[in-house]
């Protein structure tokens, strides 16, 4: 353990703080931050709103979860350009960029139309946490665009005109190009980036149910993850086939037979992940009693709660996106508690759930015995969790050790 700790230290740590500090990494892990109250408001609504599966009387507060959290990926295409735009210095043109990326946003969401095209129809859920990839994608390219023509100007400089006039007739040309572009994909073109996204992880669902394929279909929903894009972009592909596997094994049962598939969120999210995809209670849990910087203690603290339910937005997207220190353990811990979870269960240690159960928020184990009833079970989770705590903790003391030296470097420049 001393030698891997000295290799974090001496290799990995140098490295990990240069991709940190790149301009692009930068911005968009800032842009991420700074919706973060949202996401927090969005969970905490999440957390209210459990009683309503058993007391039909409990008000409906989702309006408010879908009108914070439910519009990130809006949220994120307008600060991404916007905020690279300060980053480059290129102030001018910092608002019209984020506008121009909220209008591609929207015209690559597929929008359909009535025959007077006077009323328009999206789906909702393309414009959070599942839109975050288009989000991102949008971002960058109107970002590009921007800096592009950054310094390009129709008029000279000893021109008479007011500058916010100039500014005007000069956003035009980036402008244009932007919105063509998504003019030419989406109608001209018919390309649909939301289902582009869904085809290129389409060929996995073929293989789900091996253990192979539920380890590398979890890793990759722990590594987009990890770069902000919420794994309901692959919804499209794994929701299908959960249910019907749950199904499958439901039916399976019900004959005599023995429940095979795996792949179902009965076992995904009763077993693996504890606080939510990638396994993060463990991490808080040592975020809030092990780390020595303020920074990491108060972002325990503050997501402890939201964690035990296996709510885990305000740490991922608080700390671990873009955060290479942080990333890198996700990844490990999206293939080794997946691959532990299926070799268990395919070895027939414990009993794979064959009844429905979508109550994912309750804390775990008690949701492990729920959906598998068997004491294998609940050692199972309770494994996982501690190999969980155990890959998190060299990364994060090498984290908590960075920050402690900005903490102390800056109360002495304050003095």
């Amino acid at each position: 353990m001393n030698g891997f700790t000295n290799f974090l230290n001496t290799k990995f740590a140098p490295r990990a703080q240069k991709v940190a500090n790149n301009q692009w990494i930068v911005t968009i892990k800032n842009s991420i931050l700074q919706v973060l109250p949202f996401i927090f408001v969005g969970s905490l609504i999440t957390l209210i709103e459990i009683p309503s599966n058993w007391w039909k009387w409990w008000p409906d507060l989702s309006p408010i979860s879908s009108f914070t959290f439910g519009l990130t990926g809006i949220f994120i295409a307008f600060l991404f350009p916007f905020n690279l735009m300060e980053v480059k210095r290129l102030n001018k043109q910092r608002m019209i960029a984020g506008l121009t990326s909220i209008a591609l946003f929207l015209m690559l969401a597929n929008p359909s139309w009535d025959k007077t095209g006077s009323n328009i129809t999206y789906i909702f859920s393309e414009w959070g946490a599942g839109g975050m990839f288009v989000a991102l994608v949008v971002g960058a390219y109107t970002a590009l665009i921007m800096e592009l023509f950054g310094k390009f100007s129709f008029f000279s400089e000893d021109t008479s005109l007011p500058d916010f006039v100039t500014s005007w007739f000069d956003s035009m040309l980036p402008i244009g190009l932007v919105i063509a572009t998504g003019w030419l994909l989406s109608y001209v073109l018919h390309f649909d980036l939301y289902a582009f996204v869904v085809a290129v992880f389409k060929p996995l669902s073929n293989g789900v149910d091996t253990w192979w394929g539920f380890t590398l279909f979890l890793f990759i929903e722990c590594f987009i993850y990890s770069m902000g894009i919420s794994g309901w972009v692959l919804a499209g592909i794994s929701q299908p086939l959960m249910l019907s596997g749950i199904a499958a094994n439901a039916k399976a049962v019900a004959a005599g037979h023995a429940a095979t598939h795996i792949f179902t969120s009965e076992v995904i999210y009763e077993f693996p992940w504890w606080g939510g995809v990638g396994c993060t209670l463990p991490l808080v849990i040592l975020m809030t009693f092990a780390c020595k910087s303020k920074r990491m203690k108060a972002l325990g603290r503050a997501t402890i709660v939201p964690s035990l339910f296996n709510i885990n937005e305000p740490v991922v997207f608080g700390t671990i996106v873009w955060n290479p220190y942080l990333m890198v353990p996700l990844w490990i811990n999206g293939l080794v508690l997946p691959a532990i979870t299926a070799l268990w269960l395919k070895a027939g240690l414990s009993p794979i759930p064959h009844a429905l159960m979508q109550m994912w928020y309750i804390p775990l184990p008690f949701g492990t015995w729920l959906a598998s009833p068997a004491i294998s079970s609940v050692l199972l989770a309770i494994i996982l969790f501690f190999v969980g705590g155990l890959i998190y903790f060299p990364f994060l003391k090498v984290y908590d050790n960075e920050l402690v030296k900005e903490e102390n470097a800056a109360a002495a420049a304050s003095k």
